[in-house]
């Protein structure tokens, strides 16, 4: 129903993704190229065909949406009264880390991890402790030992974890995540989980909501949420903070309104209400597409390039490259491939602790530009 092939020419938009030389082809950050789904444009246009763009409250109806997706979706009951509206996650997480934390405090993060997060620590002043996942067999999984080490740190009282895992595509387990929410609480620390990533799962994949996994878990965390990488709305800037534990809740909100971002622009409810309410048939259409991009990609490795290996994931449009056999500085050779092809893709080392053999595709394109992607690496690595 909904065409995916289809290339949208994004020059002239202030692209971030597309602001790159003749010829190059983008595939690193984190937004995809493809039009979001026709039933959010709609509500877009009707918005600003109406002409006047005034201060916006947040109406009951989103409140609603996100409840009832997250019930629909994800089998997980909210509490409405618990959540906070915010122009994005990492205004949240920024917010959050100045409310919950002191100057030169710890916070955890279980790396290779969004790399923004350490940006969100550093620059409020505050102290990146990194806790390296295991990876083994071309599969990555928590060291509980060192986190648990970690978080017993005098100094440390906040975790940002990442539920899906970006960049490495794990869906933690319910028993995982009630481990975290187990060990995090025993050394009172408090736990934001980014799920940002959590509808773009494998067709017959499903994520778990951290606050979900056990009591412990839902009463000493703050929950990201937002629709805005499933649907390609980064640039309206529409988010949510859903916090269950009063407290704790209150603590955020004022973090929130203090830092004033918990005002919505114009387009950000309408785009979401759309989103939850409308744009189910879309989203299942693309993931199935991305999933076949994503086959797409690990049969030429296997094929053509073994020197480069895909690494297992259930979740999020970014593939985490294994490069070891090619190279130990991605840094250097993400500049190397871009030189040589074009291929313009991210490098592991951004990302922390494990990292540095790794580079990341993002594969939410046309599948025709998935193809030329991997011709262009194929070039870099071979020749």
């Amino acid at each position: 129903m909904y065409d995916f092939d289809k290339v949208t020419d994004r020059s002239g938009t202030y692209s971030l993704k597309w602001d790159i030389k003749n010829g190059e082809l983008p595939m690193w950050v984190a937004d995809m190229d493809f039009q979001t789904a026709p039933e959010i444009t709609e509500e877009i246009v009707k918005r600003a065909q109406h002409g006047v763009f005034g201060y916006t409250i947040i109406p009951d109806e989103w409140y609603d949406a996100y409840a009832g997706w997250w019930q629909t979706r994800h089998n997980f009951m909210m509490n409405k009264q618990r959540l906070i509206f915010s122009t994005g996650i990492v205004p949240i997480i920024s917010s959050c880390v100045r409310k919950l934390t002191t100057a030169a405090e710890n916070v955890v993060i279980l790396t290779p991890v969004y790399n923004v997060f350490v940006n969100s620590i550093v620059n409020n002043g505050r102290n990146v402790l990194q806790c390296p996942l295991k990876y083994e067999y071309g599969c990555y999984s928590i060291d509980f030992d060192t986190l648990e080490n970690c978080l017993a740190q005098p100094q440390t009282t906040l975790m940002i974890f990442c539920n899906p895992q970006n960049p490495t595509g794990r869906i933690w387990s319910r028993e995982e995540l009630a481990k975290v929410g187990e060990l995090a609480h025993r050394h009172g620390v408090t736990v934001i989980a980014d799920e940002i990533h959590c509808d773009i799962t494998d067709p017959d994949c499903e994520y778990v909501p951290h606050a979900s996994a056990s009591e412990l878990c839902k009463q000493n965390c703050v929950v990201c949420l937002s629709p805005t990488k499933a649907f390609n709305l980064a640039g309206l800037q529409t988010a949510a903070a859903y916090v269950p534990n009063e407290h704790l809740y209150n603590k955020v909100k004022r973090a929130l309104n203090t830092d004033e971002v918990a005002e919505p622009n114009a387009f950000a409810v309408q785009a979401a209400v759309a989103a939850f309410n409308k744009g189910g048939s879309w989203l299942d259409e693309l993931r199935e597409y991305i999933f076949q991009n994503k086959q797409l990609v690990s049969k030429f490795l296997e094929k053509q390039l073994p020197q480069v290996k895909l690494v297992q994931s259930q979740a999020t449009y970014l593939l985490w490259l294994d490069i070891s056999k090619t190279s130990e500085n991605s840094d250097v050779f993400a500049d190397e491939i871009r030189h040589k092809t074009g291929l313009y893709l991210s490098n592991g080392a951004q990302y922390g602790k494990g990292g540095e053999s790794f580079l990341r595709m993002n594969i939410a394109c046309p599948r025709a530009f998935v193809l030329d992607g991997l011709e262009r690496l194929k070039k870099a690595v071979l020749e």
